[in-house]
């Protein structure tokens, strides 16, 4: 193996040429130098070792017949190598038979130059392929620029949305007594059990593919209509009168219907493209509805506001309804200090089948470790201080 003498600028491409007769490497060379820079290698398993050192070759001239290893299994084994297998091959060959040439074109040689040399043909066909190349290259170089600013814009789109999540949620959340940090655990309780039950039969449809991102991301949402509940009741102290009761009740509605009339209003300014371009955001929105308006739906049917029972209830909320009773039960609110773990357990596991799903509840269950963990780490102060003093 052997490269030429001469310096060549670095912009030149560079082009490998094997062959096993040093007459036609030195024709190749001489015809070859002016233009490119040249490399060399007088056998099979030297232009294997030369395509894969620096300088990487942008095109390889390859003898059909060479002893040992032939040009076609040169070519084999550079098409079988992740750093080698794009770059273009012409074989040369003093046969012009069409067969012989479909069988290197079948191989992936990208042309063929036939001995005795024309000169004028082989640098119109080397000059051909490397311009090819180079659009190749181009090509490809700005495919994975356009990935990379698509990836970038869904990332910040998807940072948009989040935040505007949490915005309403903690809008939401600033008018009740309990802190922002109930949506931030009651989201991860409802990860843990989406996470653990999303091979589940029962929910496997429900926490498909981007489904289950939606659920999580959509928990935060689940009390915004509380922002439609009078102040003198959401933050009154003590134990809500019934008709206080009943006016409470209606968060869960005021939510999902706030969120719809978002999604109409959205799709009456429009057009065709817009809508279809908004699908999975709409499918967010949907998510979020469910959880806003099923998480207060009991197992047995005795929730509200419509008094579903069963898988009638939407899955996203039967995760979301045992999530936000654990954490109102185990955190510290005006009117109650925060119930021991124990004791909470207790509570869960005597509404299975009642008040909560039973997988969902036999799920809890196997994953307490974890919500006491999410529980202990997101404590709000006043929860910790209290759990400290007893």
């Amino acid at each position: 193996m052997f490269s030429s003498s001469k310096q060549q600028p670095e912009a030149l491409s560079t082009i490998l040429v094997v062959d096993d007769t040093a007459q036609n490497l030195m024709i190749l060379g001489e015809l070859l130098k002016p233009h490119y820079r040249v490399r060399a290698a007088n056998s099979g398993a030297r232009a294997l070792q030369a395509a894969e050192s620096d300088p990487r070759p942008d095109l390889i001239l390859l003898d059909v017949m060479m002893p040992d290893m032939d040009g076609h299994e040169v070519l084999r084994r550079l098409r079988s190598e992740p750093a080698t297998r794009t770059i273009p091959v012409i074989f040369i060959t003093a046969m012009a038979g069409v067969e012989d040439e479909q069988f290197g074109l079948d191989l992936g040689a990208v042309d063929y130059i036939t001995k005795p040399f024309n000169p004028n043909v082989v640098l119109a066909r080397v000059r051909t392929q490397l311009e090819l190349k180079e659009a190749r290259d181009r090509l490809a170089r700005e495919n994975d620029w356009l990935e990379a600013e698509v990836a970038r814009r869904m990332r910040e789109n998807l940072l948009v949305q989040e935040l505007s999540v949490r915005a309403l949620s903690c809008l939401a959340e600033a008018r009740d007594n309990e802190t922002g940090l109930h949506i931030v655990r009651t989201q991860s309780f409802v990860e843990v059990l989406a996470r653990k039950l999303a091979d589940h039969p029962r929910f496997r449809e429900a926490l498909a593919g981007d489904r289950f991102a939606m659920v999580v991301k959509a928990a935060p949402l689940h009390d915004i209509g509380k922002v439609g509940i009078p102040d003198a009741i959401l933050l009154k102290p003590g134990k809500l009168t019934a008709e206080e009761f009943q006016i409470m009740k209606a968060h869960p509605t005021i939510g999902a219907e706030a969120i719809g009339k978002a999604m109409d209003q959205a799709l009456a300014g429009s057009d065709e493209v817009s809508v279809e371009q908004a699908v999975g955001a709409f499918a967010f929105l949907q998510i979020a509805s469910e959880i806003s308006l099923g998480h207060h739906e009991k197992w047995d049917g005795s929730g509200y506001p419509a008094g579903l029972a069963g898988d009638a209830i939407p899955a996203s909320a039967r995760l979301m309804a045992l999530a936000d009773v654990f954490d109102a039960l185990t955190c510290r609110r005006v009117y109650k200090p925060p119930m021991p773990f124990d004791k909470a357990r207790e509570i869960i596991v005597e509404g299975r089948g009642r008040h909560f799903d039973p997988e969902v509840v036999d799920t809890f269950l196997d994953s307490i470790g974890e919500f006491i963990d999410i529980a202990t780490r997101l404590a709000d102060p006043e929860t910790l201080a209290e759990r400290s003093a007893t």
